[in-house]
């Protein structure tokens, strides 16, 4: 366990924040992976995990949490206040990258991007392939990242950044993020695919991805969303 400081924090839609947190010394782990937030609530201790976005080597990382009503952490979180300090875990966690000699795919919803932002920029800075990015959300303005995204399209020919909407009407494509992959990913059985968000979305994409003849050994997530979908 590690104490470190809020030093700023940035509203980067209507539900997200975006926190920049600085311990005393280097953070040491792989692009993608996750801390777990430590506090107290009423006597209990309250434990979640986040993922940062930013690259390891540094004494700082940044978080990006979304709000919600019901949510005790990220309450909890959009509550503080630069200077104030919290209780967090070295990052560990099975989301990165395995392979930069691959083509890769990263299939993301809601703030299951935060690893994926991570990973993609390792992968334009070590990889050789092809990389497509397939981001979910409901509307336009709960797009995370999109200013970083499309800049990095345009800088990158290897790079395919695609949004999907599944509660607002637009020139993009709409419903759910996954039901695209056969359409943007050329050659997905020698891609290799990192998957996070909502349980459900995760599970779903990887039962499309084996229809489509993916092997399982190409496909990557948290590895905890099979029992949280069967335990609904």
């Amino acid at each position: 366990m590690r104490e470190v400081e809020i030093t700023s924090i940035h509203q980067m839609t209507p539900q997200v924040k975006q926190f920049e947190l600085v311990a005393d010394d280097e953070f040491d782990f792989r692009p993608g992976q996750h801390t777990h937030l430590h506090f107290e609530e009423d006597d209990d201790e309250v434990v979640r995990p986040y993922t940062a976005v930013t690259r390891p080597g540094t004494d700082s990382i940044t978080l990006a949490i979304k709000q919600y009503d019901d949510g005790t952490a990220s309450v909890y979180m959009h509550e503080r206040e630069p200077g104030d300090t919290i209780q967090i875990e070295d990052l560990d966690g099975n989301l990165y990258l395995r392979n930069t000699d691959s083509d890769v795919a990263f299939v993301s919803t809601g703030t299951g991007i935060t690893p994926m932002m991570a990973m993609l920029k390792q992968y334009l800075r070590e990889g050789d392939g092809e990389a497509t990015f397939l981001y979910g959300e409901k509307a336009q303005e709960n797009v995370m990242f999109r200013e970083t995204l499309d800049q990095l399209e345009s800088a990158h020919e290897n790079l395919t950044v695609v949004y999907s909407l599944s509660e607002e009407d637009w020139d993009g494509k709409t419903g759910h993020v996954q039901e695209h992959i056969e359409e943007v990913v050329s050659s997905p059985e020698e891609t290799d695919f990192y998957v996070c968000g909502v349980p459900g979305m995760v599970v779903d994409t990887k039962e499309k991805l084996a229809d489509i003849g993916v092997s399982d050994e190409r496909v990557y997530s948290e590895g905890w969303e099979d029992d949280e979908v069967s335990e609904e």
